[in-house]
């Protein structure tokens, strides 16, 4: 009976797998004859199959700037990024999108750790921060075994140091990798996708109003209160925006 159940389980995977590529493929003819939001429709059939990729959301990013949706645009362009840091083209369309928005955001200036933080430790995301320790773990183990079987006393004093030298490496990628995590796990992010919104200071419409944004505009959520959510601005600015008019991601 287990079989069975395997067999089907695998069959159902394999005939879903091909759905997806079907759907990419019809999907991708659809965007390159114009026909942008039949083409937003096949891809996000794609990803009810959970058969995401950042090719996937780039291309909806895509279809969305065709469409000229700035919020829907920058919003999939950020979900591309997350599951791919490295992808360049990602990162040049998106600057493109983020020139449609209206809202200009000076970031607060960060620290040297927050600098080094974003432009080299984010460059990978913590699942392959999570590799390169399980690498790390194999090396010291290899070279700690080399040194207790060792005979030279030559060979045995640089094959400590050298697996004293990886394990010191591997406790500090294990501290990056769980910062990593802790980072892409609490910190909620979202992009306005209404066309023009008020922040107010407290999450009631007769609250008074504190700035205001406009579609495309990226926040880090804070809180949330029956259908309000307390938002952040890089800048430091903070509010409360309605639940409805931001899409996390």
């Amino acid at each position: 009976m287990k079989k069975i159940l395997f067999l089907l389980l695998v069959i159902a995977n394999s005939i879903s797998g091909q759905n997806a590529d079907s759907l990419f493929v019809s999907a991708n003819e659809l965007y390159r004859n114009g026909a942008f939001e039949e083409a937003i429709k096949k891809y996000k059939e794609i990803e009810t199959l959970d058969s995401v990729s950042s090719e996937l959301f780039l291309n909806l990013g895509n279809a969305h700037y065709k469409l000229n949706k700035v919020g829907p645009t920058i919003f999939y362009y950020e979900k591309a990024l997350k599951l791919d840091p490295l992808n360049t083209d990602v990162k040049n369309n998106l600057i493109f999108a983020q020139r449609l928005a209206l809202d200009n955001i000076k970031e607060v200036p960060k620290t040297i750790f927050q600098k080094f933080n974003k432009n080299y430790l984010q460059k990978l995301s913590f699942d392959e921060w999570a590799i390169v320790v399980v690498l790390f773990s194999f090396l010291t183990a290899i070279l700690f075994l080399l040194f207790y079987f060792g005979y030279a006393p030559t060979k045995k004093r640089i094959y400590f140091s050298t697996s004293l030298f990886s394990f010191i490496l591997l406790l500090f990628v294990v501290f990056i990798t769980y910062n990593q995590y802790n980072q892409a796990k609490n910190k909620k992010e979202a992009i306005v996708f209404a066309e023009k919104t008020a922040i107010r200071n407290a999450p009631t419409l007769n609250s008074e109003e504190v700035f205001i944004l406009h579609e495309g505009a990226k926040v880090i959520v804070l809180d949330a209160i029956d259908n309000w959510k307390k938002i952040k601005l890089a800048d430091g600015k903070q509010g409360w925006i309605i639940s409805e008019e931001i899409k996390e991601f």
